[in-house]
């Protein structure tokens, strides 16, 4: 039976001398207020600015703390991506938390996989698990009383123990310990990076020299960087990090999501990528034509907003009646941005109060969402369920965030689904424009896309509100 983490122990040192370097990159930083918009209060459409001091300090009702999980393969970045993450918020006046490798504290007290029988294995891993929650929650809880903005990164998360166990296995340990994916993945952790490996589309960089712990082939580099994604598919807020790019890119890539999420503006500091894609999928194929995925239930609402230019939304999402619930909060335009948006984890009772405010002029937006991966690219497949408008009846969307472009793209591309066309920034597969309940010929809350409309043979009447159309559906 394989270790939990085959080249955790080489992943426990941070690469000092790598956020030394980022550090004398930004040496503005510290002085620099960052801007910070976060979903604090019940009332609609309220959007409360905070600004940072060079300490970081904040109030505790605006206090932030985000937990994130860095994964994947051997030889993806994973320390230095903590190091650079760990200088560039410290320098915005974070505290920043890095939750060791659990896999490395407890194989380094003499624990051989290869002398234990499979009851013992099973045990261990078992125990792991509790360990690494335990572990885990005592950063959590340090966040928590922290008097600034809080970042805790998790060195791999309990998920990835699924990939190193059989499925049978896997599900008896969940149920034996009464353990839930959605509590275990989707509520746990705030965000998924996946630093893919160089074995896996930078093979010419991957090598074992550096690192005692690291044996691994190219070949098993691979499996083992399929594995850590696909133990991770279904959590709502999962980037993987691909090699499209040289490593500092990549690691600016990597940031750069981690602060839209977050809702923090860092103006022109990174270039951002990646961008989001939007399909049209004819049909929903039979589930045999797909690789491994994740099926959930989620529900959209739309919330009142207290101004023409802020989008407010609540999203339900789950599996077997297992929720999580997310308040989303989002400002086009700001500083130069095409868009700053928050998005906050809620309780349930927090979101049944705020379920108060929903805006009549929208239906309930009902989906199934189908998440997977593909040639080291992540999709979600969102199926459009009644009760809901007749444009939606049928309807079937694929989206992606990628970088890639041409025929690179074009190639990691899922072949099974009938693909219509491409409908990124298309106002009539904009959710916002697929609930409206009022006709979209008469009504006067139909948002357009800024870039789309220009193409319109025949436009539509200027729209009295302006409502943010580029979303992500969550």
């Amino acid at each position: 039976m394989a270790t939990l983490l085959s080249n955790g122990q080489q992943q426990s040192v941070m690469a000092n001398s790598n956020g030394q370097d980022q550090q004398k990159d930004e040496p503005e930083q510290q002085q620099q207020q960052v801007e910070i918009r976060k979903s604090t209060s019940p009332k609609p459409g309220a959007m409360p600015s905070l600004k940072l001091n060079r300490m970081g300090s904040v109030s505790p009702k605006d206090k932030r703390v985000y937990k994130i999980v860095l994964t994947g393969g051997p030889c993806g970045g994973k320390t230095t991506g903590q190091s650079r993450l760990c200088t560039f918020f410290e320098n915005l006046g974070w505290k920043v938390f890095r939750v060791p490798e659990t896999a490395t504290v407890l194989l380094s007290g003499g624990v051989k996989f290869s002398d234990l029988t499979e009851k013992e294995a099973y045990k261990f891993q078992e125990n792991l698990i509790r360990t690494m929650v335990q572990i885990e929650n005592t950063y959590f809880e340090l966040g928590n009383s922290s008097t600034r903005n809080c970042l805790i990164i998790c060195d791999r998360g309990v998920m990835d123990a699924s990939a190193y166990i059989s499925k049978d296995k896997w599900e008896k340990m969940m149920a034996g310990n009464k353990w839930n994916p959605v509590e275990m993945r989707d509520n746990r952790y705030n965000q998924i990076l996946h630093l893919v490996s160089a074995a896996n589309g930078a093979e010419d960089f991957y090598s074992t020299e550096d690192h005692a712990c690291r044996s691994e082939g190219v070949d098993l580099a691979r499996e083992l960087d399929y594995k850590s994604a696909a133990a991770w598919v279904g959590h709502p807020y999962f980037d993987v990090i691909d090699n499209s790019t040289n490593f500092e890119a990549k690691m600016n890539r990597m940031i750069e999501s981690v602060c839209q999420k977050v809702g923090i503006d860092i103006g022109d500091r990174l270039q951002a990528t990646s961008r989001k894609l939007k399909y049209l999928v004819a049909f929903l194929p039979p589930d045999s034509e797909f690789p491994p995925f994740q099926d959930f239930d989620v529900v959209h609402h739309y919330l009142q907003s207290a101004g023409p230019k802020v989008q407010a939304r609540l999203r339900k999402r789950g599996q077997k009646s297992h929720w999580s619930y997310i308040h989303t909060q989002r400002r086009p335009n700001v500083h130069g941005q095409a868009r700053i948006e928050v998005k906050t984890q809620l309780t349930h009772r927090d979101y049944m109060n705020l379920l108060a405010q929903r805006d009549d002029a929208h239906f309930t937006i009902y989906k199934k969402r189908r998440c997977f991966l593909i040639n080291n690219q992540y999709f979600q497949l969102d199926i459009y369920k009644e009760p809901g408008h007749p444009r939606c009846k049928g309807l079937v969307l694929l989206e992606t965030y990628s970088s890639l472009t041409g025929e690179a793209l074009k190639n990691c591309m899922p072949k099974f689904l009938n693909i219509v066309k491409e409908v990124t920034g298309d106002p009539d597969y904009s959710m916002f424009n697929l609930s409206l309940k009022e006709d979209w010929s008469t009504t006067k809350k139909f948002c357009r896309s800024a870039t789309h409309g220009k193409q319109d043979d025949l436009p539509r009447e200027p729209p009295k509100q302006y409502h943010p159309y580029d979303e992500n559906s969550d």
